[in-house]
């Protein structure tokens, strides 16, 4: 008996039993499901943060000032603010730097008529546009003469704009910062960075807000965009070697900054996102695995029901081999059907995450291949012992079956 003529008479066994045999799969669909399910959210949740990160700008340092230490863990933003516009001049004069923004932030509430939200509120430069990738939506941008004269205007992020219903009609209009009053000059377009914070922010220019709100002359932190073609781990050890020398920084001392590659946010992200990818497909394999101990009891049902019916086809010549074929092919015909539907379950969900989530459909077609490729073997192996003992049966024991 060929193999065409084999998966005829197993898809006419199962019809036969269309609740049963839908159950015998449930495992199998299951597993399927969550092994394509998983890997698209995996790989579209790579995606995501991968072009979140990149939205901070390109070849991007972070300088943070402070550093604390909790045991093994160690934070970027101690209770030291030891950064200061030298220290950012000193590094834009670096060879590997394109250019710096320097920026203080703080917290404060923003008001514009009845509407108010405590945001962070961040002090920068001109620069800061650049060096972030950032474009301007409606209005313009900050400008050398707001930065030397200390000049109250603001620029808001799209969501804190939309929080205080202001768009490009309200450009022009006073807002209220920490109670003073400033000129909304500008909303920027939406970024979408990590958590949307990058939205969520009003810049005002550094001078205006070390004078007027927080009175402070020490930096948070000094973004850095570096020339094409820099390595950035050699900039970075250029700029720790710098700023350990201008703050007087023996050579066993910690250093009271930290300095972030956006590289290093990267390679970070993606640890974590194919670490978590990995836990879930190991809890979606165990489903398969589940779903292969199903098809193997039942299996084994089919054989003990079916006694006479093999012993009638052994009198009448059928081999062992045969025997075992037919029913081999049967487990396997019922495992890849589960994993098709497995498959279709999961590219709709997979479908339905994605927009969810917002980073649209995922669809992977090597992990489908894979799953296709893993419930026949799911088949295979839990389908060997119930065949072996279909196949072994003595005929005679078999016609005397009741």
């Amino acid at each position: 008996m060929n193999l065409g003529e084999l998966v005829r008479l197993s898809l006419q066994r199962i019809s036969v039993s269309p609740l049963r045999s839908a159950l015998t799969m449930l495992g199998v669909i299951i597993g399927v499901a969550s092994v394509v399910a998983v890997v698209s959210i995996g790989q579209g949740t790579g995606r995501r943060i991968t072009t979140s990160i990149g939205s901070l700008g390109t070849n991007l340092l972070t300088i943070n000032a402070g550093r604390s230490a909790n045991g093994l863990v160690r934070g970027a933003a101690g209770s030291a603010t030891t950064l200061t516009l030298g220290d950012a001049s000193a590094v834009a004069a670096l060879a590997s730097i394109r250019t710096v923004a320097p920026s203080v932030s703080t917290q404060q509430v923003v008001a514009y008529g009845n509407q108010n939200e405590t945001v962070s509120v961040l002090g920068t430069t001109p620069e800061y546009l650049g060096v972030h990738a950032d474009q301007v939506w409606q209005g313009s941008f900050l400008t050398a003469p707001s930065q030397d004269l200390a000049l109250r205007v603001a620029v808001l992020g799209s969501t804190t704009a939309t929080n205080l219903r202001l768009g490009p009609a309200n450009l022009g209009q006073q807002i209220t910062i920490g109670g003073l009053p400033f000129r909304l000059i500008g909303i920027l377009q939406t970024k979408g960075g990590p958590g949307g914070a990058t939205d969520d922010v009003v810049i005002v220019p550094l001078s205006t807000l070390q004078h007027r709100i927080s009175s402070t002359a020490s930096l948070s932190s000094i973004s850095v965009s570096m020339v094409d073609g820099a390595d950035s781990t050699v900039t970075s050890g250029l700029i720790t070697a710098l700023l350990r020398l201008r703050h007087h920084l023996g050579a066993t001392a910690n250093a009271d900054f930290s300095v972030l590659a956006q590289a290093q946010l990267l390679q970070v992200a993606s640890t974590v996102s194919n670490t978590l990818t990995l836990l879930l497909l190991g809890i979606g394999s165990i489903s398969l695995v589940v779903g292969g101990i199903g098809i193997m009891n039942i299996m084994l049902v089919s054989v003990r029901e079916r006694t006479r019916e093999i012993g009638i086809r052994k009198a009448i010549g059928a081999k062992r081999r045969d025997i075992l074929a037919q029913f081999l092919v049967e487990s396997v015909v019922l495992s890849v059907l589960g994993g098709v539907l497995g498959i279709a379950l999961g590219a709709l969900a997979s479908l339905v995450i994605g927009q969810v989530a917002g980073w649209g459909f995922v669809f992977s077609l090597p992990t489908v291949a894979i799953a296709l490729v893993f419930s026949a073997l799911v088949g295979i192996v839990f389908g060997v012992w119930p065949a072996r003992q279909a196949a072994v049966l003595d005929p005679i024991v078999a016609l005397r079956y009741e």
